[in-house]
């Protein structure tokens, strides 16, 4: 990795972000919508669904390292990353179909059918995923040019999420005209349809407007296992590791939930679909603000700042009840404000830890370091769901039926509290980070010296 790297043109950075429009697209589904239909509407149980949900996500975890240990090792006249996302998006595309689909396979989807797919699923994302964000750190090594590069990342995934949220709100609304609901089975066939249209003309893009910097001259032949031990012996990448885990738990836990606190708690299923989009719609300014917001603070103490706010605004839930819709959509609005700082951060500051490491050992872990931050949030999804969903129901809540008082405040505090616990945790991990900008241009004025002694292949 050329440690001058500039930072890319404008055109550049938004191509390469767009394949985030896809990936964003269908992950807001499977932790909000595919969960309540495939427990509710299949009638699998919300108690085997988050089972399949954990169960899928562990697998996924496994195949993280040696993907991104395999990306950082690839030599290619394509590069080394390019290779790994144009193959994993087929199998994506695939399993996407088969997931959010299943009617146009000919098939009643059970559990082995959810199982085996998301299974397919997951391998697939992490090919294209882990790949991606090993090159995005590498496009360009000033401190806060990284950062920017996420925030088009960022901006990208808020507008798949914003545009794939947009058809379940517009089938809703098409159906209350004719005096009815849109069904679980249409949603989701709209918004895997919606991520296969994008993924194509994204995926050119990202692949074939941006060049891979030459491959470093580092050692490649340590075992996988070996390298991830080395990676993570350092105490600042845990530390990463254990924020970025606290912040993707708030956030899945908040959406995992969501649909049936609003239409439940709420008692507005129409709304569950517009409050959402809402969401996203501001959203979508989140990226540009928080990272005006870094450019004075730095990345952790913007980190810090982000998940405070979060605490407060999950907090804030607990007044919300069903005679105070205005609340509830203040707080959506903030939400939206507020999305996606600490992981915006967290990942830029993945990039320098890789730095930091290169210069200490030689050896170039991006991908790997990715890998990991992957399986931080990959786990983090995998426990909201499997924990959030179980621990509801042993509160009493059922969906689709009658619910006492108990059930649904058990419902709300779940909520509320376990989201604001998760940001706090995340923002008490990543106070006092010790790699802030001037150290890190330390770290690459040291890698330009050896540079220059050490040529890439």
């Amino acid at each position: 990795m050329p440690v001058t790297a500039p930072s890319p043109p404008t055109w550049r950075i938004a191509a390469f972000a767009s394949l985030g429009l896809p990936m964003a697209a269908a992950g807001l589904p499977l932790a909000a919508y595919l969960p309540p239909f495939y427990a509710q509407e299949l009638g699998l149980g919300l108690g085997l669904v988050g089972a399949i949900f954990m169960l899928s996500r562990i697998w996924d975890a496994a195949s993280d390292p040696l993907i991104g240990v395999l990306s950082d090792r690839t030599r290619s006249r394509f590069g080394r990353r390019k290779p790994w996302i144009a193959a994993g998006a087929p199998i994506f595309a695939l399993a996407i179909a088969a997931i959010f689909m299943p009617g146009a396979f000919g098939v009643s989807p059970g559990a082995a059918w959810l199982a085996v797919w998301l299974g397919i699923l997951y391998l697939g994302w992490t090919a294209v995923q882990i790949p991606m964000l090993a090159w995005a750190g590498e496009l360009a090594g000033h401190y806060h040019a990284r950062s920017r590069i996420q925030t088009f990342i960022q901006v990208a995934h808020a507008l798949g999420l914003l545009l794939v949220l947009v058809l379940p709100a517009g089938l809703d609304a098409l159906a209350a005209r004719n005096g009815a609901t849109a069904s679980g089975a249409a949603k989701l066939a709209a918004m895997g349809g919606f991520v296969l249209v994008l993924l194509g003309p994204t995926l050119l893009a990202a692949l074939l407007l941006n060049r891979e910097p030459p491959a470093p001259a580092t050692p490649l032949g340590r075992p996988v296992l070996a390298q991830l031990h080395s990676a993570l012996r350092d105490r600042l990448i845990l530390k990463v590791l254990a924020s970025d885990f606290a912040v993707t738990l708030g956030q899945l836990i908040r959406s995992s939930l969501f649909v049936f606190f609003v239409s439940a708690y709420m008692g507005r299923p129409d709304l569950a679909a517009g409050l959402f989009l809402l969401q996203f719609v501001f959203g979508v300014f989140a990226g540009p603000i928080w990272l005006k917001i870094g450019y004075r603070l730095g990345k952790h103490r913007t980190a810090v700042a982000g998940e405070l706010a979060q605490v407060v605004i999950n907090l804030l839930l607990i007044l919300v009840t069903p005679e105070t819709l205005p609340l509830l959509l203040g707080l959506t609005i903030a939400q939206g404000l507020a999305q996606g700082s600490g992981n915006l951060m967290l990942r830029a500051i993945v990039s320098d830890i890789a730095d930091k490491q290169k210069l200490e050992t030689g050896e170039d872990r991006a991908g790997l370091l990715f890998s990991a931050f992957s399986l931080a949030g990959k786990a983090a999804t995998a426990v909201a769901v499997g924990v959030a969903l179980p621990l509801v129901g042993a509160l009493g809540f059922r969906p689709g039926a009658e619910n006492t008082f108990e059930a649904l405040l058990g419902l709300k505090l779940v909520f509320a509290i376990g989201p604001a616990m998760a940001h706090a945790a995340s923002a008490a991990l990543i106070a006092r980070f010790p790699l802030d900008e001037t150290r890190h241009s330390e770290i690459r004025e040291a890698l330009a010296l050896r540079a220059v002694a050490q040529p890439a292949e």
